[in-house]
């Protein structure tokens, strides 16, 4: 049986009683970010600078796995106004240069006090 690692990385917002910051298992490592700062504060109201911190967070976890962006292989992008979807993607597109990962993107009624974007990578590095 493989076993699963809490992944736990100071370059990204502390988890708490009801998540972990990221799990890796079977050379798998899944992570859900939002545009908090390191220390749990909201970056900015603007999605361009959420969406940013996002995947600076979604990058830090997968550095604590051993891992990066690069072997991200699912992304899905929770909105709460797609009307929001244009710059986000410039921002995105930004972290991956190359081949993106499969991705999905839905509007979500809500996300938390200012928060606009959620992130959930799935990244693969292969059995260790």
């Amino acid at each position: 049986m493989t076993e699963k690692r809490v992944i736990r990385d100071t370059a990204a917002p502390a988890a708490n009683a009801l998540f972990s910051q990221g799990i890796e298992v079977g050379g798998f490592t899944f992570t859900a970010q939002v545009g908090l700062s390191p220390s749990g504060e909201l970056v900015s109201d603007r999605i361009e600078e959420q969406t940013r911190q996002c995947l600076e967070n979604i990058g830090a976890v997968l550095a604590g796995a051993g891992a990066s962006l690069a072997d991200v292989v699912q992304m899905t992008i929770y909105l709460v106004d797609l009307a929001d979807a244009p710059a986000m993607n410039e921002v995105y597109a930004s972290f991956f240069p190359g081949e993106p990962p499969s991705r999905a993107c839905v509007q979500v009624a809500a996300l938390g006090s200012g928060i606009k974007v959620e992130m959930q990578a799935i990244a693969y590095r292969g059995p260790r």
